[in-house]
């Protein structure tokens, strides 16, 4: 980057101080503007996504398993071997499920890359699972079918 054109240049900045509208190269939008093109892309991305979810959650009863049981103790997190123990499965298939092993569950199709289950960290080495908005989206869709 050179003097006059900083590294921001390429990312969104604000016109003035009042932060209301914003400029990328010669093309000018509101906050409202672009929050609404952020969500349109979103439901995209959701849409071209939702038929993988779908197909991954069939093809392993596990992986359906432990996104209805995340379900049911929404909006609460639980570890992998309370998950194991509810869903009857062993702690290692639970974290292929979530997160993908090489040679059993494809990292892929796993709830954690397909959006579905979210990891929080507690502490050192404590790692919990929940769902997220569209997991649990996707969860209800499954139920009404």
């Amino acid at each position: 980057m050179t003097a006059d054109r900083p590294e921001y240049a390429t990312t969104y900045a604000p016109i003035y101080s009042g932060g209301d509208y914003f400029i990328k190269g010669n093309i000018i939008c509101s906050m409202e503007a672009l929050d609404g093109m952020r969500k349109a892309m979103d439901q995209d991305i959701v849409d071209v996504k939702r038929p993988l979810v779908v197909r991954s959650l069939r093809r392993s009863n596990i992986r359906k398993k432990i996104a209805e049981y995340l379900f049911d103790i929404s909006p609460s997190y639980s570890y992998t071997s309370e998950i194991a123990y509810h869903v009857k499965t062993t702690p290692t298939n639970v974290i292929g499920a979530i997160r993908g092993m090489d040679s059993r569950y494809r990292k892929d199709e796993s709830l954690i890359s397909l959006d579905i289950v979210e990891m929080k960290t507690e502490g050192k080495d404590i790692k919990l699972y929940g769902l997220t908005s569209f997991g649990k989206e996707t969860v209800e869709t499954m139920k009404k079918e």
